[in-house]
Order: structure tokens, then sequence, then C-alpha cells
């Protein structure tokens, strides 16, 4: 039997009733499956013996006998007193606010204690300990090193032990490999029963080090075969055929390549040479572009948009934010249009009669590319054949979402985009059936950010820098945590800064504010002066991390730079150094912040490197929240984690996409291991697609 089938309800349990249920469901264990994936957080190693003689050298852990009960105090100060001893003294354990151990531990029982005592009223005494029988007939000798479980309220660690060996006891021996036999032996990895048993209650370090190995790599191997899977399906799925000419530029890409003056960089053109080879596969692309901040990424999606035009498909481009979307389809109507590109502009703000409009000649094919938000996956937009899909800041979209677009079309060709450098470890993991590309230069003639850190105190010499920045004719960004701020914060916000820098700090000079809550006509409004340089300072809240396109802004200030994400503050900071001219940014944090925090801003100052900076971020914020994924629910690892298990990972995908390639007809087989991986993999490890 495989794990993912132990399927019985926890209430099966000896001592687990409605109340207990319902505590343990919180934690998500309801059936014996979760409960004995509900992996220990931390152990801790009792291997030491100390004794109550020794009490005064730190914990006490030893084995006692339980000798007497006794009762101090009335009413509801009646509190438990449970005496016992070892082999070189005796002690009492003071049991406040816990009678029941009275029923746990009568007198003549054999017990595990461990605790911090003390000697008080003429006796060794403690009130804070763990105390768990020792059954005669159990066959079970000390265990050194215990479990230490997530819990919650109701809950107790001596209760879930007790629970998961129970589990173990009944049903352990019944459990099947799941990984195929070669790689547990070349790897000496544990057999299923013994993994979950040492994982739990370990006898040593070296048999709970085997342990984690084993569950990390089966785990990782799980959903490195599921993301094999996902590819495989979506490639045996087409039937068109490819094109006898693979991967050379369409005329409308030629023409585009001589209209615009300047020559792509190296990466976009590895990039765009991908994609085309990709998109003349028998089966639609699948591929996500990486590029950093100004890397060129908008052009090439352009470029793939073309190929799928000239095979008489349409293209959709979907952005965020509408302040984006705006921009590409400025930037199109400024590139494609004068090649007879029919393009559009779609958003939930457009008036109903020329929305009508669009969505009309949109159904007729009369339109060949339409930029938009999500207004393009609603349920009234149709497409005579949507071929190809761009998805511009894929993290800020959730699966479904993603899924609504595809769906508007007969398996059309993906491009999603990324100016959020995604590290290896988490691409591997939640984006490891996509094809990469990535873009790692720069075009030519941009410098690199010079980034300074200054305490909020010293923000008057920050003011004094941004003053002579305007003074030789560029423009600047004032950015804020909040939009407006409550009378208990303590933080900046935009509207009150955007008044004070107006009136006391830079008077006379043309500044304009901008944040989420602002009218779209307003917004597009303020960005058209600021792109003309008639707005010099733009007071903002983060809504300007993407779709702001300035040359000539070349001063970046992040007011409490601290409440930001690490990957937040790079796409900030890219809004600058658009040009050729040499840019700024500050980042100016709390006067009170410890040095972890300065530390965690010097990664910012240090290194201009998306990726660096991406992987320092998913250390400290997780991969939910960097990659987007946490609302999308990709990733759901128990046991692994993809920074800290790199080696196994790519090991275990190694070895998911070698057994189903070699034979691709184990994706559908009945009775084989890795058919039962696809079929019943465990709660903790799985990717929702």
């Amino acid at each position: 039997m495989f794990l993912g089938e132990l399927k019985e309800p926890v209430t099966k349990l000896k001592g687990v009733g409605p109340a207990a249920a319902y505590n343990l469901s919180r934690l998500g264990i309801v059936d014996i499956r979760t409960l004995l994936c509900h992996y220990p957080r931390d152990w801790e190693d009792r291997s030491r013996i100390q004794l109550l003689k020794d009490w005064n050298s730190g914990r006490v852990c030893t084995e006692v006998h339980v000798l007497a009960h006794d009762w101090f105090g009335f009413g509801r100060t009646k509190t438990l007193k449970i005496y016992v001893e070892d082999s070189s003294a005796r002690a009492c354990l003071v049991c406040f606010n816990r009678p029941f151990l009275g029923r746990q531990l009568p007198v003549g029982i054999k017990c595990r204690l461990y605790g911090q005592f003390y000697y008080r009223y003429g006796e060794l005494q403690s009130s804070s300990f763990e105390v768990e029988p020792v059954f005669k007939g159990s066959g079970e000798g000390p265990i050194p090193i215990l479990p230490i479980y997530a819990l919650s309220k109701g809950l107790t660690q001596v209760f879930i032990r007790k629970l998961v060996r129970q589990a173990i006891n009944l049903y352990s021996h019944v459990l099947e490999n799941e990984l195929p036999e070669r790689i547990i032996n070349r790897d000496g990895l544990f057999h299923k029963t013994d993994s979950i048993k040492a994982i739990h209650f370990p006898s040593s370090q070296e048999c709970l080090s085997r342990a984690q190995k084993t569950l990390v790599y089966e785990e990782l191997f799980y959903l490195e075969i599921m993301v094999c899977k996902r590819m495989m399906q979506r490639k045996s799925s087409a039937q068109q055929k490819a094109t006898s000419q693979r991967g050379e530029f369409s005329p409308l890409q030629s023409r585009l390549l001589e209209r615009i003056p300047f020559s792509l960089t190296p990466g976009q053109g590895t990039a765009i040479k991908e994609i085309n080879l990709s998109m003349d596969d028998p089966f639609p692309m699948a591929r996500l572009l990486q590029g950093d901040v100004g890397s060129g990424k908008t052009l090439v999606s352009f470029l793939a948009a073309l190929r799928a035009i000239n095979k008489g498909g349409q293209a959709a481009l979907m952005a965020p934010t509408e302040l984006l979307a705006r921009q590409h389809a400025e930037n199109a109507a400024r590139y494609l249009e004068p090649m007879g590109i029919r393009l559009a502009f779609l958003t939930g703000n457009l008036k109903s009669n020329e929305r009508a409009l669009l969505l009309s000649a949109l159904a007729a094919g009369e339109i060949d590319l339409v930029t938009g938000t999500h207004a393009l996956f609603s349920r009234d937009v149709l497409y005579k054949d949507l071929a190809f899909v761009v998805v511009d800041e894929q993290h800020r979209f959730g699966v479904l979402q993603r899924q609504a677009i595809m769906a508007k079309g007969k398996g059309p060709s993906l491009l999603m985009m990324s100016s959020t450098p995604i590290p290896r470890s988490l691409a591997l993991t939640v984006f490891g059936d996509l094809d990469v590309s990535v873009i790692k230069d720069m075009p030519p003639g941009r410098k690199p950010v010079r980034t300074h850190l200054a305490r909020e105190s010293n923000e008057s010499k920050v003011y004094e820098f941004v003053r002579n920045v305007l003074k030789d004719g560029h423009q600047a960004y004032f950015v804020y945590p909040l939009i407006e701020g409550g009378d208990e914060s303590e933080l900046k916000d935009a509207v009150f800064m955007a008044e004070r820098l107006k009136k006391e700090v830079f008077p006379g000079i043309p500044l304009a504010l901008l944040h989420s809550k602002v009218d779209e006509e307003e917004k597009r409004q303020t960005m058209e002066n600021f792109r003309r340089g008639d707005i010099k300072i733009l007071a903002a809240t983060s809504v300007v991390e993407v779709g702001v396109d300035v040359p000539n802004a070349t001063c970046m200030v992040i007011e409490h730079a601290e409440r930001f994400g690490l990957s937040a503050l790079h796409q900030l900071r890219g809004r600058v150094g658009r040009g050729e001219d040499q840019s700024y940014c500050f980042l100016v944090y709390s006067d009170n912040l410890g040095e972890d925090g300065k530390q965690r801003l010097k990664v910012m100052m240090e290194n201009s490197d998306g990726f660096i900076i991406a992987e320092e971020d998913l250390k400290l914020r997780g991969p939910g929240q960097i990659a987007g994924i946490e609302q999308s629910g990709y990733l759901k690892l128990g046991i692994a984690d993809p920074v800290r298990d790199i080696v196994q990972l790519d090991k275990a995908r190694e070895d998911a996409f070698g057994i189903l390639e070699s034979d691709p007809s184990l994706v559908q087989s009945e009775n084989h291991c890795i058919a039962q991986v696809l079929k019943r993999a465990p709660p903790s490890a799985g990717v929702e697609f």
C-alpha cells in the first residue's frame, strides 16, 4: 500500500475524539496519511542522560517511577503534585493547570522525564517539564532524539507523538516503496517504512539525516515527475506539422528588425531564435522569458507576436495594470502600426459602444494584436484565431487567470515574461515544464544605477542631492510604502509627503502624485506629463514599479526601504537608468533599523544583477512571495526546500525526466511505481496546475 492510500480517518486512533479531531484538522491532519506526513519541525536530542541529582547542571533527562500523588490549594487553585524518583534522587512535579496528568501517570508507572528543576520548599521541584509514559511490552527502548511538531490550540507534543507512534505501529509495515528500487540502492536511501519511522523517531543523528535525505528526494522526485508529465502531455497533444525552415526570421520579423534604429543585444537575439524554434515545433510553445528591468523583453515579445501573425493567427499581450498595458500599446503603435499591423487596446474602462466595436473586430479577425489587462479574458471577448499569448509580469497573475486567456484560443503558444528574475532553484520547481530564455545583457550605453543607503535622519542630504539633479534638467521619483498614513502609523505616506515636498522641500518645482486610487484617466495624463518633462517630481507608491519608462528620470528615492522586498526594490530601481545619463537610487531607512535589516539593504547597494538579488530574496522571503505563487496554488512542499536542496533537486529532475523520456508509456502505465507516483502523490508534495 502507498502512503497516499492511507485515508483511514484519524479518529480510528485511540485517544482521538471529536474535540481532538477538530484540533488536528486545524493542522491539516484528517487521516493517517496526513498524520504521518506531519513531519517534525525540529528534533530535540535527549540522548545524554542527566539524573535528578544533577539538576543544577542543566535540564534533567532521565527515566523515573511515579511514587505518589498529592494536592495543594482549594477550589480552582487546587493543584496536583506528582512525586517521582530515578536511580539518584526524588523530586516533585507541580502540575499547574494539568490535573489530567493524574490519570496519565498513575502510581507505579515508568516515565521519561525532561525538564528544568529547582529547589523550593525543602524539595526538588519542576513546573516546566515534559513527561511521557513508557508502557511495558511496547518493545521500545529510550528515544534519545525526540520530535518537535507544529501544534495548534488544544494539542501537546506528547499527544501528537503518541498518535504518530500509534499510526506507525499499525500501518508502517504495509507501506510500499514509491521510488524505483535502483534509485534507493544507488543513493543509499531508506525504504518507505524505515524513512517514516526514522523521520519521526530517529535512533541517531545519522539515521535522521538519512531519513531527511530520502523524503526530500522523494518529494522533489514527485514534483519533477509531474512537471515532466505535463510537458510531455502538452507536446503530445499537438497535431500540426513543423515548418520546413525552422527558426528563421519570418517576413514581418525581418521588416521590424530593419525598421528599428538599433541592433538586438546578444541576449535578445538568442531569445528570439529560441522562441522561433519553439514556435515552429509541432506543439504549442510554453516558454518563460526572464530578463532584468530594461533588458528589452517587450521587443522580443513583439517579434514573437509577428511570427504568429505571419501565420495568420492573432496575438494578445496581457499586463497586470492599465499603466503597463497602455505603455505596451503605445510601443506597439510606434513599432508595429507603421508596418500595417492592426492593433487594439482593451481594458475594463472602455465605453460600451467602443468596446462593442472592438470586440466585433476581434471576433472577425480584423485585429492582429490586442494589448490589455484582465479584460482580455472576459466572458464576452472572442477571438477568431488566438495563436499567441504574452503574459507580462506573470507573477502578478494567478494560475486560473493564465488558463482563462489560454482558453480563448485552440492551443495557443504562451510566452510568460518576468522582470523579477527567478532563481534557478525556483524555476526548476515552479516553471520546470517550461522552456526558459534569459536576457542577461542590457542595451549599449546603459550605466549601472549607483545605489546609496541613507538614514531617515540624513534625508536633508538626499533632498539636496535631488535638488542638484533637478537643476541639471533631470527628473526624480519619490516612492513611499503607503498611500495615506493612519493616526498611529509612523510611516511616511505618498499623499502627505507629496504636499510637504511641494510646499517645503522643492517649492516652485512641478510635482504630481500617483497611486492606485488615482482615476485611470488622471494616471494616464500624469504619466504623459511626466514623460514630456512638464512634471519634474513624481511622488508615488509602488504603482510605478512597472510600466514607467522615462529616460530623463535619473533619481529614485525610496522611503522606508526596509518595508519593501528586495525584488520590489530592484524593480523600483529599474525605473531609472533607462537612458545614457548616470542615474542614482537612494534607499532611505529608519534610524532604528537593526543590523540584519541594514545587511539586507546592502545586498541592493552591492549588486545590480537581478538574479543575485532574487536568490537573496528567495532565501529571505520564500518561494511564494518572490514568484507570486503563494496565491496561485503552484507550490506545496512539505519537507523539501528548493534553495537548500538544489543538489537533490537537480538529481531528482534528471532521474524523473530520464525515466519518462526513455519510456513515455509509463505516463499512462497502470502497473508501474511511476504511475502510482503520478496518481497518489502524498499531500505534502505536489503542484496544482
